[in-house]
Parts: structure tokens; C-alpha cells; sequence
């Protein structure tokens, strides 16, 4: 039991809300079949995208909060659903032709377009594999064709089959009309097209294990559902494995709700109990509109880790699940930073203190004793006056603020100069706009670099940012920020940006003086 275990029972982070309900759902005592089951779902149609991460970098956290409150083993399974028929070909793989001769086939019997594996369905569970072992997540693949064909969902197959008018009743109505004329839970594979095929079932046999179905061309075919001969639609197939894994938790996002109801009440009707969960709200663009993969409006997994570390992302992930958030670039800077403060907070804090920290969930208990003695923001700053795409020049900056500092000793840091070089180059120097100060402004700036002139060049950022707010004052601004925002227009061309007491003691006195030499006397800025 984890030293934390009561402190946990009233921790208010959302992980140990949700660990609290799996706990009073077992009643504090292992499952009958020996340990607590978290699942995630994933359809190989596609690679693994955000979204997936997101799925199970949460239901990690929920995990790890549960073993903080419970001796009761755990596992998670991130399921495949692999045998799902190929609908239609996807926009980012190769030998489109090729794929498209194989639609309606099981994803596991379709060839695969980038010639590394057996089939697509493998290729990307391989992806997935690696994706997942990359973030360091602890988890068992599973996959559905496997379950299917070796005969382990033949107990929980011929359940549904015994329960079939009570799934068609709970189905029916949430289909179209003309849907409903044709549904049925089960689709067969036809064994000489390997299609997954979508027919009415006209009889079903219980007993014997059978259903008999009608083709396309009107003749009935008889097949049993077991061994991989057939597989049911996906709510019904969500609930049948529910119920033939006795899963304990899975979430799922809120455009699911309804199929999680409907998937909850097959399970019960099989002699099952649903999982326990939430629905996440989804991602919004820059606009506030939702994400959508087949519209492209969003940002990648790929697009954030090119930006920033994982870590950060799983910041992202962690902050409110069930409010709707925007997921776009702009929001990398602050979630590198705020990662950064969490991590930097939390050994300085009590137990209680520390669990309720994002950190400790992002690490799973145990975050990193340092990260960062830089912040992202400054080092985005430092990349725009210096205009440069080279980290030696950042590092040249960043060994004479911190002379014990390093690439080897920080790898860490080094890895942020890189993320800021990349961020500033794509992000941030298309859409500097420099100004020429007011009046007012140019009376304070010029104070200013007085100012700075008469401090050690060794200055504390501390020093540096008093002697900051002191011009500000003397000059009399309504509201100190507008002098702030003044600095940033006129030296870094931009309308937000750090606290300029640690910018000058990190880009160095005597620079910034001739920064501002530069803005007052008018020069291009930009082509520093």
C-alpha cells in the first residue's frame, strides 16, 4: 500500500474522483477474476494519433491513483479492434490503388500498403505497440482477430447469440428506418469474399450456435458465429467484450455517450456489468470548432512533439478532461511552462500538497527532481532577438546566465533550446511586427537604458526587473502593463512576452542596451 493511501481518500485531483468510484465498485476486495481491468480501445484503420495518447495517458493516471488506494492488482489492455472490415482507403499511406481491391476485408487480412508486415491491421498494431512503449506506458496489446479466431470470445459470442431479440431490442431503436430492416448484431465473414459483410439474419439457432443470413444475391447461407466466422457490430462488440473480460474501466469521448448507454445496457442483459468511466469532451480548433481527422483542423501528436516535450502534452491532457479545449499551437508555450513550475513546485511540498500536483500524476508518482533552470518563454524570447536557428548561439547566452549549465548537464534544457529554435522559427518570426515607441515610450525606454547602464553587469534578475518597474513608474503609464507591452512592440516585436527582469539578465545588459540603441535610432530589428 502506498504511503499516500489516506491522504488519497480525500485528494480532489480528478484521477483519485475516479479511482475512489473503482474502489467502492469492487468493495475494496479483488474481482473474482483476480485483478481490476482498464481498457482502451483502438481502431487500426489509422495510425495512432492524439487522440489515442490522450485515451491512455489518462487512464494511466486513473490507474496509478487506484494502486495508491488498493492492493488489488491491475491491468490494462489496450484492445485492437483488428477485424473490422477496411471502409475506405486512407488519405496517408501508400499504394492507395492497392488497398482500395481490398475493402470490406477484415483489417488483418488486408495487405499492407507499406510493406513491413503481414497485413495493415499489423502494421498498425505494431504502430501502436511502439507509439505506446515510447511514452513508457505499462499495458497488454490484445487483438481482436486474435480473440475472434483462437475461440476466446466463443463463450461470450454464443451469449449474445442466446440474447439476440434482447439486443435487437435495445439496438432497433437508435437506427434509421431503413437500417433497422437489415441490422443485425452479428457479420459474417464470407468465406469466399473475406468480406465483413453487413446482411439481415433471417434465422438463428442457439443451441446449435448458428445464424443463417442473406446475401446480396438472395441466397441463404448458414455459418456459425464461433471461431472467427463471424464478428458483431461495434456496440454490440464493445459490450460482448465487456462482458467476456469483466472490463472495470474505459472512457470514452462525449461524441460516444450514447453508444457507451447503449454498449452499458447489452452488457447488463448478457449478465455483465458495464464499466465504470467518463466521456472526455473533445479538442477544438483555433476557431472553437471541433477537431476533425478527416478535416485536418487540428493539431497532430506529431505537431505538438515537434513543439515540445511529451510531458507538456500530457500537461494538456491532464488539465479538466470533461471541458472542451482548444488544441492548437498557441498553446504549447504555456503548458512547457507550466509543466516546468509543477515539477519545480512539487518536491517543496507537503504529501498532500504533492498528489494533487499535475506532476505527480504525468509521473506516476515519482517527477523528476530538475527539469528546466530556464523557462520556455524566456528561451523563445532569447531565440527572437538573437533571430537565430543555431542552439550554440542560444547556449553562448544561456552557459554565462548559468555557468554550471551544459548540454550534458542539461540535457533536458537542451532539448527545449531545440523546441524553441523550431517554435520561434515557424510560429513566432512570421508575425513579428516591430513599432516605433511613443513619446512616452521613448522618454521611459530611454530612461531605461540609463538605467541599465548604471547596474553590475552581473546583475540579479531581480535587480533588473525592480530597475524595470521603477521607469515605469516614473514615467507615469495608467497601467504598468501597457509599459510592458510597450517593451515588447518596440524590442521584440511582438504584443506578449517575459518578465524582462530574467530576459535581460539572460540575454545580458550590455545587449540590451544596443537592443535598444537599435530600436530608438530606428533599424530593422528583425535583421539581427
Amino acid at each position: 500500500m502506498s504511503e499516500f493511501s489516506e491522504l488519497t481518500q480525500n485528494a480532489k485531483a480528478w484521477p483519485f474522483e475516479e479511482a475512489r468510484k473503482l474502489v467502492k465498485r469492487i468493495g475494496g476486495k479483488a474481482p473474482k477474476k483476480g485483478y481490476v481491468l482498464f481498457e482502451t480501445g483502438y481502431g487500426p484503420s489509422g495510425l495512432p494519433h492524439i487522440g489515442t495518447f490522450g485515451e491512455v495517458a489518462r487512464t494511466t493516471m486513473v490507474r496509478h491513483a487506484f494502486e495508491t488506494m488498493c492492493d488489488v492488482p491491475t491491468r490494462l489492455f489496450a484492445f485492437s479492434d483488428d477485424m473490422d472490415g477496411l471502409r475506405k482507403v486512407p488519405d496517408n499511406v501508400p499504394n492507395k490503388e492497392m488497398l482500395a481491391k481490398h475493402l470490406h476485408k477484415p483489417l488483418t487480412e488486408v495487405p499492407d500498403p507499406f510493406g513491413t508486415h503481414d497485413s495493415f491491421g499489423a502494421h498498425n498494431n505494431a504502430r501502436l505497440q511502439a507509439f505506446l512503449n515510447q511514452f513508457g506506458f505499462e499495458f497488454e496489446f490484445k487483438s481482436s482477430t486474435d480473440f475472434y479466431k483462437s475461440g476466446k470470445f466463443d463463450e461470450a459470442l454464443l451469449t449474445v447469440l442466446r440474447h439476440y431479440e434482447q439486443v435487437q431490442a435495445i439496438m432497433l431503436p437508435s437506427l434509421r428506418q431503413e437500417r433497422r430492416e437489415t441490422y443485425s448484431p452479428f457479420l459474417p465473414i464470407c468465406p469466399e469474399t473475406r468480406h465483413v459483410l453487413q446482411v439481415p439474419v433471417v434465422a438463428t439457432d442457439a443451441e446449435a450456435g448458428t445464424i443463417v443470413y442473406r446475401r446480396e444475391d438472395g441466397k441463404e447461407v448458414e455459418t456459425k458465429v464461433t471461431g472467427g466466422l463471424c464478428k458483431l457490430q461495434w456496440k454490440p462488440d464493445w459490450a460482448m467484450r465487456w462482458f467476456a473480460l469483466d472490463v472495470d474501466y474505459e472512457m470514452a469521448g462525449k461524441d460516444l455517450i450514447d453508444s457507451v448507454k447503449l454498449s452499458g445496457r447489452i452488457t447488463q442483459e448478457l449478465g455483465g456489468r458495464a464499466p465504470d468511466g467518463f466521456n472526455y469532451e473533445l479538442f477544438l480548433d483555433e476557431n472553437g470548432e471541433k477537431i476533425s481527422k478527416s478535416k485536418g483542423n487540428g493539431l497532430s501528436m506529431e505537431d505538438w512533439l515537434t513543439y515540445a516535450p511529451e510531458e507538456s502534452l500530457a500537461l494538456y491532457m491532464y488539465n479538466k478532461p470533461k471541458t472542451a479545449k482548444r488544441l492548437f499551437f498557441d498553446v504549447i508555450p504555456r503548458h512547457v511552462d507550466d509543466y516546468l513550475t509543477f515539477v519545480g513546485k512539487y518536491h517543496t511540498e507537503e504529501p498532500a500538497r504533492q498528489i494533487e500536483n499535475p506532476a505527480w500524476h504525468i509521473h506516476s508518482g515519482n517527477p523528476p527532481e530538475h527539469t528546466s533552470p530556464l523557462t520556455f518563454g524566456l528561451l523563445l524570447n532569447l531565440a527572437s532577438v538573437c533571430n537565430s536557428h543555431d542552439k550554440s548561439i542560444l547556449w553562448g547566452f544561456i552557459s554565462r546566465y548559468v555557468p554550471e549549465a551544459s548540454p550534458e548537464t542539461e540535457p533536458f534544457l537542451d532539448k527545449l533550446v531545440g523546441f524553441a529554435i523550431r517554435y520561434y522559427e515557424d510560429f513566432v518570426k512570421p508575425n513579428k511586427n516591430y513599432r516605433a515607441p511613443s513619446a512616452q515610450e521613448r522618454a521611459a525606454i530611454e530612461e531605461l537604458y540609463q538605467g541599465l547602464g548604471e547596474l553590475p553587469a552581473d546583475s540579479k534578475a531581480e535587480d533588473i526587473q525592480n530597475q524595470v518597474y521603477a521607469v515605469g513608474k516614473n514615467h507615469e503609464f495608467e497601467n504598468l502593463r501597457d509599459w510592458f507591452k510597450a517593451l515588447y512592440e518596440v524590442l521584440l516585436g511582438q504584443e506578449q512576452g517575459p518578465r524582462m527582469g530574467s530576459f535581460i539578465a539572460l540575454y545580458g545588459i550590455g545587449e540590451t542596451r544596443k537592443l535598444i540603441e537599435k530600436a530608438l535610432a530606428g533599424e530593422d530589428l528583425s535583421a539581427a
